[in-house]
């Protein structure tokens, strides 16, 4: 458990395969709420040691799964929080029909949580129906999938050489190359980018990679100026 801000951490899970594939680290955030509850972001798979870090923190309130991808943690936790909620993205469902879903981030829909975190559904990609989330009080950016900056220790040379060409290798990396290339409609992908853009944050935690303590807005609007100036 890293604490990473004000009623803010992060916690690592297991190492898998996108696909069965390519090698992903995994990553949940973790939001103490001015209830008590607590708020898990892309939850990983929760081992004893893992339950008894979050645990010491609060109750589990909410189960959040970001994008129709993300789904390893979320029923195993209910499953030992029956009491908590599960969020879900747009398209989750589609991918995953049994399991089940309180209520579904639409943009218009109002959450318990929305006077400390913000959220925006990414638009306008033909696959990825990803929410980006902001923690107000801690000024965090939280992203899961659209920016990836996998760290090159431990991968091998053929996995740095892929990931580097994907543009996700490193400090450096920003939004994958097959996500750029899936995109739809370019007009609603800017909307959700500016709108993201408009948000008053400094910090960034996303999923799979390197975090940023400061600088964020900057590095956001780097990774996306290919769409912001098109």
């Amino acid at each position: 458990m890293q604490s990473f801000g004000p009623s803010l951490w992060t916690l690592d899970g297991d190492d898998v395969r996108m696909f069965g594939v390519v090698p992903f680290k995994t990553r949940m955030t973790l939001v103490r709420l001015e209830s008590g509850g607590l708020w898990l972001h892309s939850p990983v798979r929760p081992t004893a040691e893992r339950r008894r870090a979050v645990e010491r923190l609060g109750p589990v309130a909410h189960l959040v799964a970001p994008n129709l991808i993300h789904s390893l943690g979320i029923e195993p936790w209910r499953a030992l929080h029956p009491s908590a909620k599960v969020w879900a993205s747009p398209a989750f469902n589609r991918r995953h029909p049994d399991i089940v879903v309180d209520s579904v981030l639409t943009n218009d829909v109002e959450t318990p949580w929305r006077d400390e975190i913000d959220h925006c559904v990414v638009e306008g990609h033909s696959v990825l129906d990803e929410v980006v989330f902001l923690h107000r009080p801690s000024k965090t950016l939280i992203v899961t999938d659209v920016i990836q900056k996998h760290a090159a220790a431990g991968e091998s040379w053929f996995w740095r050489g892929v990931k580097r060409i994907a543009g996700i290798l490193g400090r450096g990396g920003g939004v994958p190359l097959d996500i750029r290339f899936s995109v739809r409609d370019k007009a609603a992908l800017r909307r959700s980018i500016d709108r993201i853009l408009g948000w008053d944050f400094d910090n960034l935690v996303i999923a799979h990679g390197h975090c940023l303590q400061g600088g964020a807005k900057d590095d956001v609007r780097r990774a996306f100026d290919w769409i912001t100036r098109a």
